[in-house]
Formats: C-alpha cells, structure tokens, sequence
C-alpha cells in the first residue's frame, strides 16, 4: 500500500515513521512529504532513504491513505485536495475536528462511525484521546454525567522547539551554558508549571481546554456528558497525565472498575497504593497504551470516581492513534 506521510520531519512526522515500521503497517511505498525547503532531502523508513517530496507530487503519486501532520493552515487547504484524488486523509491538527461532516476517532472508542465515504478523518487531541481511552469502558456501564480534569502536560506537546528550551534552561542552570536557546512559552518551563495551553478565549478557558470539552462529547458521541478541564504544562517528557474526577448516574465497585478497566482494549491498571506502583510519563515513553492509576471513590458526593490517566503524547495522543485508524480502516477494506 501507498502512505504519504505529510509533515515527515516533524516532531509528530518522525514519530509516524517509527509507529508505522513497529506496527508492521502494510507500506508498499513511502511518500514522506514536507515543507518546501525540505523538498529533495531523505528521511528513512525501515532501512531505506525515501526522498521528501512536494504536496502537488505526493498527490500525482496517488497513495491510498495520507497522514497529515503539518498543523491546521496546511491540513485546511491541502487535505481537501488530497480527498478529491481519492486519498483517504487522517488528519493530526485541530483543523478538522469539530467539523460535523468529518468523524473525529479514537479506535478503541468509536471506529465503527468510519465508512467509506469518510475521506477525511480526524485524528483527536492528544489530552482528549488519552482521556477518553480510560473512560469509555466507564461510561458504558455507569454512565458518565461529569468530568473535572486537570492536565500535567509535557513540553514534547509543544514541538521541538519547547524540548529546546526545557534542555537549554537547564544546561544554563547546571552548567553555566551560554549557548542561545529558542523560547517557545512566554515564561521559562524548567523549574516551573505554566497553567497556559493555546490561546485564551472569551470565556477565560483557553483553547486546549475546550478541545478536551467539546471533542470528548463528540468521540463519546454524547452531548450529556459534562466536561470542565484545566490544563498545564509542565517540565517533563515522556507523556501527559491527567488527573480525572468523574460522575456517573449509577454507582460503582472499585474492584469492578478495576475490572473493566484491566479488559479494556490499549489500558494497562497500574494501581498498587501499598508498593507505590502507579503510572507516570517516565513508564509510558515510547509505549502505546494508556496507563490508569490512583483508582479510589470520591467520598464528597455519591457516584463519583477519582483515577490518574498516563499516555505517551506523541504515539497514543498522536501518531499511534492515527495508525490505529488507517488499520482500521485497511482491516475493514475502507481504503
């Protein structure tokens, strides 16, 4: 099968590459695809250089699924060109997901919205994605009326250029660097907690926030479902978590909620108080799943759980979601 990969270079792009060759994605040829000025250069893919080529040429090329991420402005003038070629597009950025023609998917959540006629499907944001992963199997059996997150998000959310200054921050403290270092928040990261993701918006929530509230209601394909986040960057890699207070209408057993968890497609429990086992970014780097921890009752209303939710941003809150889907997709001869 023909993939282009559009945005190959980038943070999320490279990540694609590694996700597609380590799921064993049936690529019969690689069409990565990136800015302009990258045009002509290589990038490899399982053992062998394939060159970078322009938007108008990965088009001619004709590949059956295109992998977009290469932020908003791109996806929304290119992918509708790509979709009249009869190129199937996953697209990464926000450009897509809350329009009410295209489906916005988590696999383990709601593939079966996906037909034929989907030719441009939007990839989740990447809090959103890890959040709903751990509650789906919930809302199924207890009906979710509410959810309260607050965010702890790695620097790798932002793109290279945030890693740049996290190290380049602590190579000046540790070390007395006098080497330049791009800055990508208004503020240092390392050392320090900035309660800032994207713009604010009139309503004093900023716009990673509402995409947590307006995407999970449209992946869980119920407007019921109340949402209020907080989200905040902080100084690590390897993953964001989320700590998740939610409300059903029915009550429930924590050793069943442990149960449904732990049977969960792409959730591993990590919950072991006693022996202070519980999830954190340094465990989920580099995996796929979607680690829950902190599993325990709010005892200040009825019905209400607490849980902390780990995952890999850049794989399941990215490229491994947008995988997920074009094998999906192939499984079901959609493409």
């Amino acid at each position: 099968m023909k993939v282009a990969v559009v945005g190959a270079t980038g943070l999320v792009g490279t990540k694609m590459l590694q996700v597609l060759a380590e799921r064993s994605f049936p690529v019969t040829e690689l069409i990565p695809v990136a800015s302009e000025r990258s045009v002509g250069k290589e990038v490899e893919f399982k053992g062998k250089k394939y060159k970078i080529v322009s938007m108008t040429d990965a088009i001619a090329a004709k590949p059956a699924v295109a992998i977009f991420s290469a932020g908003g402005s791109t996806s929304l003038e290119w992918a509708p060109k790509f979709a009249e070629a009869g190129i199937t597009v996953i697209d990464n950025s926000s450009a897509w997901r809350m329009d009410p023609t295209k489906k916005l998917v988590v696999p383990e959540v709601n593939a079966d919205a996906l037909g034929k006629d989907d030719k441009i499907i939007a990839n989740p944001n990447c809090s959103t994605i890890q959040m709903v992963v751990a509650l789906n199997p919930l809302h199924k059996k207890y009906n979710i009326k509410r959810v309260v997150v607050s965010t702890y998000q790695s620097v790798t959310g932002t793109g290279k250029k945030a890693v740049d200054q996290l190290f380049g921050e602590r190579a000046k403290a540790e070390k007395g660097s006098q080497e330049e270092y791009p800055m990508a928040y208004k503020y240092p990261i390392d050392l320090n907690v900035i309660p800032q993701i994207d713009v604010f918006l009139d309503n004093g929530y900023t716009k990673e926030e509402m995409k947590m509230v307006n995407e999970t209601k449209k992946i869980m394909r119920d407007d019921n479902i109340r949402v209020t986040a907080t989200t905040v960057r902080i100084p690590v890699m390897g993953g964001h978590s989320e700590s998740v207070n939610v409300e059903f209408a029915e009550d429930f057993k924590l050793e069943e909620v442990r149960e449904l968890l732990s049977s969960a497609p792409g959730v591993i429990v990590v919950d072991e108080p006693g022996t202070q086992q519980y999830p954190m970014p340094m465990d989920a780097h580099d995996r796929d799943e979607v680690f829950v921890g902190r599993l325990r009752r709010d005892d200040t209303q009825p019905n209400t759980l607490n849980l902390w939710v780990v995952s890999d941003n850049l794989r399941k809150g990215a490229a491994t979601n947008a995988v997920q889907i074009a094998e999906y997709l192939t499984s079901k001869n959609l493409l």
